[in-house]
């Protein structure tokens, strides 16, 4: 049975958009011409995130190249256009937002040779060479466009973000194994998403890796353990878990509505596996409340 739109529990209930700190966000980001992943993805947390001034960054426009089952942002093909002027405007915003955290994301970009990987890294060495105290999360696509045994151009993508300084490299593993083919655009796959992750910490060791995954899209728990399992095998520090929601009736229906009980035990589960840090609950989307887990991290 369908629950995308139908009464969702009170634990998922999350506030308007308001005056104050959230219009001031609103207001730079349409001065700057800036896309976000919060308003692009219809993220539920829009109002709390641009309340406290923070914001996910999504560059290399708005229209992705892939067509997630789950995923609201626009599909299409770009052919090939990248606004060079962008990574200026990015720090820009990030300076008239004074924000000390920053989360860029972009869409996939399967039109360009390197996927975007070169734009993005001069995105964030603009917002570093801005302010070097600012911390800047990477929450990267997989850089690839065709199967696993052609995409070791992957590890040269890799590198030019990893270059580039940011203080933390996330790429989502989205859904679990089995629902993959399903949800995922075609041209994704686990096996790329883990060996992705897998690359980035052979590369980098001391870096901050992140990964998160959604419930409620059909996989039962044990299939949740084994991608945090999976995760984790692959040397990622950060976990992230939260509740799918339709954002359409064109998009996936919700399969169930995972219980606030059930997220403490995934959380539970991944300090068992030995991740430095994990957020479970039924909000959380890969970006939620970063700053606070990623500070703790870097003066432990």
């Amino acid at each position: 049975m369908s629950q995308g739109f139908e009464r969702k529990p009170e634990w998922l209930k999350v506030k308007l958009p308001g005056q104050g700190e959230y219009r001031d966000v609103d207001r730079i980001l349409k001065d700057l011409n800036l896309h976000t992943v919060c308003r692009s993805a219809r993220c539920p947390n829009i109002a709390d995130c641009w309340g406290r001034r923070t914001a996910t960054i999504m560059i290399l426009g708005d229209v992705c190249t892939r067509g997630c089952r789950f995923c609201a942002v626009t599909t299409g093909n770009p052919k090939g256009y990248v606004d060079e002027t962008e990574p200026e405007r990015v720090a820009e915003a990030v300076k008239r937002m004074k924000l000390r955290y920053v989360v860029l994301t972009s869409v996939d970009r399967d039109d360009l040779d390197d996927g975007g990987a070169a734009h993005f890294a001069r995105t964030i060495r603009m917002i570093k060479e801005q302010n070097a105290k600012i911390l800047v999360e990477s929450l990267i696509p997989d850089f690839a466009d065709g199967p696993i045994g052609e995409r070791y151009a992957v590890s040269e993508n890799l590198k030019e973000i990893i270059n580039a300084g940011p203080d933390v490299i996330a790429h989502n593993l989205e859904t679990v194994e089995r629902l993959t083919p399903h949800i995922r655009d075609r041209r994704m796959s686990y096996e790329l998403s883990l060996e992705v992750l897998r690359i980035l910490k052979e590369l980098d060791p001391e870096g901050f890796t992140k990964s998160g995954i959604m419930v409620g899209l059909g996989e039962t728990d044990e299939e949740v353990y084994q991608s945090m399992e999976a995760i984790r095998k692959v040397g990622v520090d950060i976990l992230t878990i939260g509740q799918y929601l339709q954002p359409t009736r064109k998009h996936l229906e919700v399969s169930r509505f995972v219980s606030p009980d059930q997220f403490t035990k995934y959380e539970g589960r991944a300090r068992d596996l030995g991740f430095l840090a994990a957020s479970c609950a039924p909000l959380v989307r890969s970006s939620y409340h970063a700053a606070d887990v990623v500070s703790l991290l870097k003066k432990s």
